[in-house]
């Protein structure tokens, strides 16, 4: 059975895995959902003195200090930038990383780049108007958000509005720092499901920027779990089958 750690995307905790966790750990595997520092339980924290880099030690320092090896590493949208961080980091550590919805950005990217540069410079012109060092909760519309929030229950959303904090500014503007080559060994997966898999493969054929280092990780797999940006809320028991099947997989055969 695997050791599968579970890293949650923006303005989440731990508390965002909780129905994936369930199936996970009754099928055996040692499951460890994380709380990154300044959100949820922690969202008391001083923000500004947290950046992707304090997600990414935190990520490292949860694996060595528990003495964890070959570690299934999830982190789901914005989470899986500081999952690919620590990859860089430890990558001696895992047996495998996977980006649920997400994907390894690039050497000198940050989560910030990834938006339309109009909503970039309106993100700077708040920050510094309002001097707020965070990037707050989205309103959980459905309305006016139905792709992302796609599969979401009325009750669902309440949740989301009740519990969700906001992410520090840090995070989402530093820009991802790798360094270790071997992070290419730790067989690659993504889990998609705003997008057609038909859509990512074909990204990924026509060396799109974004799949650049997934591309190059020496193995790699894609599959679906098709539903709204949210999987973890709205199929979890569908996340936490690609989950396992990935952990079973012999990939580095």
């Amino acid at each position: 059975m695997a050791t599968i750690v579970l890293v949650p995307g923006f303005w989440l905790g731990a508390w965002a895995w909780e129905r994936v966790v369930g199936p996970l750990a009754a099928a055996g595997h040692e499951v460890i959902p994380v709380t990154l520092p300044g959100l949820a339980e922690r969202s008391g924290e001083d923000l500004t003195a947290i950046d992707l880099d304090t997600h990414i030690e935190a990520i490292v320092d949860l694996v060595r200090e528990r003495d964890l090896h070959e570690v299934v590493l999830v982190g789901h949208s914005g989470g899986g930038i500081a999952a690919y961080g620590a990859a860089d980091r430890i990558p001696e550590r895992l047996a495998k990383i996977v980006f649920v919805d997400s994907g390894p950005l690039a050497d000198g990217t940050s989560q910030f780049d990834t938006l339309d540069p109009d909503e970039q410079s309106l993100r700077r012109a708040e920050v510094a108007a309002s001097g707020d060092v965070s990037v707050p909760p989205p309103a959980w519309d459905a309305a006016a958000d139905p792709q992302n929030l796609a599969g979401l229950t009325e009750e669902d959303l309440a949740l989301l509005r009740e519990r969700s904090t906001p992410e520090p500014w840090g995070v989402a503007s530093r820009p991802l720092r790798l360094v270790n080559p071997a992070r290419y060994d730790v067989p690659s997966h993504l889990v998609v499901s705003t997008f057609p898999v038909q859509v990512v493969e074909q990204m990924v054929a026509e060396g799109h920027p974004f799949f650049a280092e997934f591309t190059a990780a020496k193995t790699r797999t894609v599959r679906a779990v098709p539903t709204g940006h949210w999987p973890m809320f709205s199929k979890p028991a569908e996340l936490a089958a690609a989950l396992a099947e990935i952990a079973a997989a012999d990939d580095r055969a």
